[in-house]
């Protein structure tokens, strides 16, 4: 049994792992990238909600996770209440685009929301717009060119790439009028810093990580006490080819992780 499992199409949910390990560093956690269905954003619903429900699957039957983080935006608001009927003994936290906290902060009431296809054209933003962002125009950007790059190239890649690679997404929302940027795609805050570095202060760069990894303790804190077993985070994937070994390989040296493998 460990603590939390955490779920994304690749890298995205890294940073989600290693915020919530720096908030409670006794926490077992293990990680898995779905890189077989990579990526998610150009599915249809129904193909995500399949794929989801059998890696899940395979995440509880492997692991025993108390709580699964569904580290992945398109996963969460595709699927959610499809894994909380079908798997009703294991806790759920999900990831949802940071509209309310987008808004908080938007001076102008011109908010940005980059994500993957899937995500962007789910209804489910547009009830977060009504409800937290009603007075605001919300501007939607899907990247998948991006996505793929910080998935595949980022973590070898030189500052000068990665600032070329997000260029395009920031100056769309600087022209669209926008003083708030939503990174609506978890990948997105494998390269948050630098992103938030060329768009400059007058665009706020908001994201749902420290809400998720508060949800996610706070259900922990409120489980019956447990024994599990502690150690170094492992990160598996689904598929790999040779060349992503070198980049995963760089990934665990940098975030502290154990490789382990694929996923069996």
């Amino acid at each position: 049994m460990v603590d939390f499992a955490f779920l994304d199409s690749g890298t995205g949910g890294i940073p989600y792992l290693t915020y919530l390990l720096e908030k409670n560093p006794a926490a077992s956690c293990v990680y898995i990238g779905d890189t077989a269905n990579f990526p998610y954003g150009e599915k249809t619903h129904e193909e995500i909600v399949k794929c989801v429900l059998s890696i899940t699957d395979r995440i509880i039957k492997s692991f025993n996770p108390r709580i699964i983080v569904i580290a992945c935006n398109t996963m969460s608001v595709n699927t959610l209440d499809v894994l909380r009927e079908v798997f009703p003994d294991t806790q759920f936290v999900g990831t949802v685009p940071a509209i309310k906290l987008a808004a908080s902060v938007s001076k102008k009431r011109r908010i940005g929301l980059m994500a993957t296809k899937a995500t962007v054209e789910n209804p489910y933003n547009i009830d977060l717009k009504n409800h937290f962002a009603a007075d605001c125009e919300l501007i939607l950007r899907s990247d998948a060119e991006l996505i793929s790059f910080i998935e595949r190239e980022s973590f070898t890649a030189t500052k000068e790439e990665c600032v070329k690679a997000v260029l395009p997404a920031v100056n769309f929302f600087k022209e669209k009028g926008c003083d708030a940027m939503i990174l609506g795609c978890t990948h997105f805050l494998n390269l948050r810093d630098l992103i938030q570095e060329v768009a400059g202060d007058e665009l706020k760069v908001v994201d749902s990580k420290e809400g998720v990894v508060k949800r996610a303790l706070s259900i922990l804190n409120s489980l019956p006490d447990h024994k599990v077993e502690k150690g170094k985070p492992k990160l598996f994937v689904t598929w790999l080819s040779e060349k992503e070994k070198s980049e995963y390989d760089v990934i665990c040296s940098r975030y502290n992780l154990e490789w382990g493998g694929m996923l069996n």
